[in-house]
């Protein structure tokens, strides 16, 4: 009962704090201190990164999915405690890289025997059922806890470069994230849910029309920020689906895509207008001059300079 309330809005018990990590300082009423940094304008994931001194929490829910991701102390081990989660209890080592899954509504509560670092990715549930949904009934999928007893290769990687986004950020870092994320929801499914997803063969690409309608919208939004989900919407499929059937039509990502259209756009610019190339940039949607100079030197093979002089 107390799952079904937490995931349909509804308040759960009085005994239980639920945490909502689309809020700013979600955790802040359990953890000793506030998180060192968080992600921010990003949709259905949030990352936080901890660094705690020793403590223990009272039990609690998630508003959303999260998983947890141990960081190295200065010997290169994570410090040990106990997980509860879902009624039952368990040791844990918290080596480097090991992970916890607590889905969202799930009874949870931990205790770190030593100072603490550690990261906590938060994932909409929603976003679980828009990435499945072609592959299982949506209503069927389940997020399996896990105590944070062993690692994973994906999962490490994926948060690793989640995090470097949020410190350094950069070009095409909305479809970024957004590929990213969704890469993980698929692992997820794959391997930490109750009903792994069948997954097809992705013959044949998007249709004609469907495939002429993304690249009208890209081409009329070239200047602005896009998102892998935005882009799935007007293909009417998920967003994990329209990115292999986009790579099966086009033979590249609709990452790389809107990359290589921006760069043919400089190009025009570059041959017919006296533009400066920040100007340029700021036209053809790079963040700053200098994104477009790397782009469009791994594209054309020359920096705008260069080819300008031709």
């Amino acid at each position: 009962m107390k799952r079904d309330l937490a995931e349909s809005g509804m308040p759960a018990p009085e005994s239980i704090t639920v945490l909502d990590h689309r809020q700013q300082n979600a955790a802040q009423q359990l953890l000793p201190r506030s998180a060192v940094f968080s992600s921010t304008g990003w949709s259905n994931v949030h990352l936080e990164l901890y660094q705690q001194p020793r403590f223990s929490t009272a039990e609690h829910q998630h508003r959303l999915h999260a998983i947890a991701l141990g960081l190295p102390d200065t010997a290169g081990l994570c410090a040990p405690g106990d997980r509860w989660l879902d009624g039952k209890r368990s040791p844990e080592r918290r080596r480097a890289g090991d992970f916890a899954i607590i889905p969202a509504a799930v009874a949870h509560r931990c205790s770190w025997d030593t100072a603490a670092g550690f990261m906590v990715l938060a994932l909409e549930p929603e976003l679980l059922r828009q990435v499945g949904q072609d592959w299982v009934n949506p209503d069927r999928i389940e997020l399996l806890p896990r105590f944070m007893t062993g690692s994973d290769a994906l999962i490490q990687a994926t948060v690793a470069a989640l995090a470097a986004e949020v410190t350094a950020g950069g070009l095409g870092g909305h479809l970024l994230v957004d590929s990213l994320t969704t890469a993980l929801v698929i692992h997820l499914l794959r391997h930490h849910c109750a009903t792994q997803p069948k997954l097809s063969s992705y013959g044949g690409g998007l249709s004609a029309a469907k495939l002429a309608q993304v690249k009208d919208y890209i081409e009329a939004h070239l200047p602005q920020p896009m998102t892998l989900v935005e882009l799935a919407a007007i293909a009417q499929v998920s967003p994990a689906y329209f990115a292999r059937l986009f790579k099966q039509s086009e033979g590249i990502t609709p990452h790389q895509y809107i990359l290589k259209q921006r760069v043919e756009r400089a190009q025009s610019l570059l041959r017919h207008s006296p533009l400066g190339l920040a100007d340029i940039a700021a036209r053809v949607g790079f963040c700053d001059q200098s994104h477009l100079a790397r782009c469009f030197k791994r594209f054309v093979g020359a920096t705008p300079s260069q080819f300008r002089q031709r």
